[in-house]
């Protein structure tokens, strides 16, 4: 067993546990691998000539220090059972720790993995709201915006001690979802099998209602700043500075 970053042999190995782990499609993959991988930012159990297990990171900000936002954590079938996602993980705490990040933060896809984690120093750090909406009589004015406008307002718009997502993070998004922005608000959305998704929205989200108005949709789901339900957790590395906030989440 090895445990390191890859190299451009086992990328056709990470793409096949990709795809047996999450079930996305090969044009996802070619869009994953093309904006947003980058061996220094992934990390791999091999097994023979095997991908066994792996993650990935995006390089975020919190707190004037860097954060990694891991993501996609996956343990291949055939060797589940045998703590290679512990094994990767404490790989991956080292190696952000030497490379001088502040902490690691990441958003487990069901209810038991805040427990999974949470036996690996993580704690819950953000909490979201998300609910069904129903558009409004009026519209707001809004205007579809580029990624590079949408960083600089949505910093504008964060919670004190939010997590920055920029760079590669929005390469990535702006694959799956466009950018708008209102007096007041900013929203980065996709619609998917004809239904609305503001996979983020930050400000007044009383205008929620006018805003599907003005995009032409009935109804839609948003995800905002709440306490409804717990998102996101964080594992100090070098300094224990937890985020208040983080809400970009590439489900």
């Amino acid at each position: 067993m090895n445990i390191d970053k890859p190299d451009k042999t086992q990328i056709a190995g990470l793409r096949a546990l990709w795809r047996e782990a999450f079930g996305d499609t090969d044009e996802f993959l070619d869009v994953f691998f093309a904006t947003a991988f980058s061996p220094e930012r992934c990390a791999c159990v091999t097994i023979g000539d095997d991908v066994a297990a792996a993650l990935y990171w995006f390089n975020c900000e919190c707190n004037d220090k860097r954060v990694a936002y891991i993501y996609a954590v996956a343990t291949a079938k055939a060797y589940r059972g045998q703590k290679l996602c512990h094994k990767l993980m404490e790989y991956t705490h080292k190696t952000l720790k030497e490379s001088g990040y502040s902490g690691a933060v990441l958003v487990p896809v069901s209810p038991s993995l805040f427990g999974f984690y949470g036996g690996m120093g993580y704690e819950t750090c953000s909490y979201v709201s998300e609910s069904e909406c129903v558009a409004g009589s009026d519209e707001v004015k809004i205007r579809k915006i580029e990624k590079d406008e949408y960083a600089k307002l949505r910093r504008m718009h964060l919670p004190d001690g939010g997590v920055i997502q920029e760079n590669e993070n929005l390469d990535f998004l702006e694959t799956q979802a466009e950018f708008y922005a209102g007096d007041g608000f900013v929203v980065a959305s996709r619609v998917e099998n004809g239904k609305f998704y503001g996979v983020e929205f930050l400000g007044d989200s009383g205008k929620i209602p006018s805003v599907l108005k003005a995009l032409g949709h009935n109804t839609g789901q948003f995800r905002t700043v709440g306490n409804d339900r717990p998102f996101a957790m964080y594992r100090p590395i070098n300094e224990d500075n937890p985020p208040t906030y983080f809400g970009l989440a590439f489900d």
